[in-house]
Formats: structure tokens, C-alpha cells, sequence
């Protein structure tokens, strides 16, 4: 069965969308922003809230960590004292994971190396997150799959034939596994999105849940990649468009966030059963624009009917137009007026009582 539980929450076909608000480094370094952003994630409707882990020593090469790195964005004069002055440590881990309980929702984060995701299990995560740039790292992979948690996968840059291989290392060891479709272009563009993807996805892995990872800049691609299939999405997270980071600008704000959240939630209900019938709350509007068989004239008692003396006029409620060429050559036992319904037992061959006040 295709089905993954992350904390309190069962993801499945027949399941709402479970909502990750990726917040990545947009809070800047900063404790409390990172805590409102989680509390505003919470109020949106979002099930969890990520964060990226990063041991940026381990990570990066000596020219990469030393690289000059002066722009708007920047938070150093390198990359690598760009992302330690974004990296949080030990101490608000442990802060963010006590106050995401306090409010309840669930909390994780993306491990991009070995060191950080020993520190992930260490803080003891509900599940791990794998980046699309890892979708190739093996190693990592296992590493991280022998701590039998829930891994969620993202598939940007990646072939069918790269997710094969990384669930072929995963899958023996932890069957725990939900694969996203992701593009890793940052924003993302509708003709990049290969929403298609999903049910591919899922018609190859039919026992893994599969979602999306999206970076798209609006809310539309969640609800149809819902459509699709889709049972997580993950979304970029802000307090604020215009805060210094590269992130912020393909990032929902609040508004966004819960509006995205509320169309997901209603979309799983309006997908309803599948099986076409009517709905009881039709029956007003039917019964108004609906049309019976009335009678076209005055008709005498003993007339057989033809076809010149039936009509076709709302409201509805009576004998329905399909029955037209049934009521052809029925005799009426009494007369009826012009516009009057003609009695369902007509189609039984059977005597009628005209229908009293049935004049339109």
C-alpha cells in the first residue's frame, strides 16, 4: 500500500496533501525570526516546517568555502562565512525542535553531508530530507537510510534511471521512502514543471508515495499536482518578498501559504468518488431548469397522444424528454389542459389521473 507516516501524520492516496514549508535559510540566521516563521507556518495550516543542515567545512572545498562572495544577498565576504553566519548550531536545534512541539508541528531538516546528518539523528528527527543535488549520492543515501526513518526524496537534475538507482539503495534497508518531482531551477517556470511526471511516478513505484517538490512561484502547480497524484508538496517559506536571501523571491508569504493550503484541502474533497450520479443538493436547480412532457394543447379524454401534442417545458419533476417516443400513442383515460404534466403511469400502460396544478 502506498502509505508513509511522519509524525502524527498518515500520507496517503486517500489522505489531504501534507504540506512542508520550506524554510530552509530564510530566517537568516536568526532564532526568533526562525520560531515566528514557524508559528506563522503552523496558523497557515502547513504540517511541517524544514530547515537545511549544513556542516559547511565538510561540504564544501577549501575554493568554494574561500570564494569571494560579494552581492546584495550576501551575509560574508565568502560563501563559506556567508553560509556559517545562516548555519544554526547544537543549541537552537534543540530550542527549534522543543518550541515546534510546543506548537505543534512537526519539524525536520535537510542533511546535505555525513556530519550533518549524524547531528539530525542525534537531535532525533521524525524524518530526513534528501536534496535533489543528492539524489546521486549513494553513500549518503544508505548512511542516512540505516537510521530507519522516514526520507523524503527530491528528484530535480535527476533520469528514471537515477531515482531507480537511489531507491535500489535505499529500499532494502528502509522501505520508508516518498519520491518528489522537482525541477532544480530557482523560481521554476510553468514550462518547466513536468507535472506529468507524478503519475509516471507513480505508475513505476506503485508502493511509494510520491509528491512534489515546488518551486514554482504561485500556488496553481500544488493543487494540480494534487490532481495528479501528488500526497506531499513542498514549498519555500517568507515573512517578507523583499528580506535579503536568494530564496525569498520564489517564497510564499503567509497569504499565500494558507491560500495554497486551503485549495489543496478543498481539492481532495472535490475530487469526490469518481462515480458519476446525482448529488441530492441538485435536486432544487434541477427541478427549476429541468423539463417534463406537458401537453402541447387541450387534449380530450381518449386522445392518443402523438407527437404534436407533447411538449417539452420547465419546470422538472415529471415524466422526463427521454420518454417522449414511449408517451407516442398512449390513450389518455380523462382530458388535460394545455401545459399540464402527463401522469408517469401513461409509460406502464396503466389509467392516469391528470396531475392538478401542474400548469406551468
Amino acid at each position: 500500500m502506498r502509505e508513509l507516516t511522519i509524525g502524527p501524520d498518515r500520507i496517503a492516496d486517500d489522505t489531504d496533501c501534507y504540506v512542508i514549508a520550506e524554510i530552509g535559510h530564510n530566517h537568516q540566521g536568526e532564532l526568533e525570526k526562525c520560531k515566528e516563521m514557524f508559528r506563522e507556518a503552523k496558523e497557515c495550516g502547513a504540517n511541517a516546517v524544514k530547515l537545511q543542515k549544513r556542516d559547511n567545512r565538510t561540504l564544501f572545498t577549501r575554493a568554494m568555502f574561500e570564494k569571494p562572495y560579494d552581492n546584495e544577498n550576501s551575509f560574508g565576504p565568502t560563501y563559506g562565512a556567508h553560509r556559517e553566519a545562516l548555519e544554526f548550531g547544537w543549541d537552537e536545534y534543540v530550542e527549534l525542535k522543543r518550541y515546534a512541539e510546543e506548537i505543534g508541528i512537526t519539524f525536520f531538516a535537510t542533511a546535505f553531508d555525513f556530519p550533518s546528518a549524524d547531528f539530525l539523528a542525534k537531535l532525533d528527527v521524525p524524518a530526513f530530507k534528501i536534496a535533489s543535488g543528492d539524489l546521486k549520492s549513494i553513500p549518503l543515501l544508505t548512511h542516512i537510510a540505516a537510521y530507519g526513518k522516514p526520507m523524503i526524496v527530491s528528484s530535480g537534475g535527476g533520469s528514471i534511471e537515477d531515482i531507480r538507482r537511489a531507491l535500489d539503495a535505499i529500499l532494502p534497508i528502509n522501505p520508508q521512502v516518498a519520491l518528489l518531482q522537482a525541477t532544480a531551477t530557482y523560481p521554476t517556470v510553468a514550462e518547466e514543471m513536468n507535472l506529468r511526471v507524478i503519475p509516471a511516478l507513480r505508475e513505476e513505484f506503485p508502493e511509494t508515495v510520491v509528491g512534489l517538490s515546488d518551486h514554482y512561484n504561485g500556488i496553481a502547480m500544488a493543487v494540480a499536482a494534487y490532481v495528479l497524484g501528488s500526497r506531499i508538496v513542498e514549498k519555500h517559506f517568507t515573512l517578507n518578498h523583499t528580506w535579503r536571501g536568494t530564496d525569498h523571491a520564489l517564497s510564499l508569504e503567509p497569504i499565500g501559504m494558507a491560500k495554497m493550503i486551503r485549495d489543496l484541502r478543498r481539492i481532495r474533497v472535490a475530487l469526490g468518488s469518481g462515480v458519476k450520479q446525482p448529488h441530492p443538493n441538485e435536486a432544487s436547480a434541477l427541478a427549476k431548469m429541468g423539463k417534463s412532457l406537458v401537453a402541447a394543447r387541450a387534449l380530450p379524454a381518449g386522445h392518443v397522444l402523438t407527437l404534436e401534442d407533447i411538449a417539452m417545458k420547465s419546470p422538472g419533476g415529471g415524466i422526463p424528454p427521454y420518454e417522449i417516443e414511449r408517451l407516442v400513442g398512449a390513450t389518455l383515460p380523462q382530458a388535460v389542459e394545455e401545459d399540464e404534466m402527463f401522469d408517469g403511469s401513461l409509460l406502464q400502460g396503466t389509467r392516469i389521473e391528470a396531475t392538478a396544478g401542474a400548469a406551468v
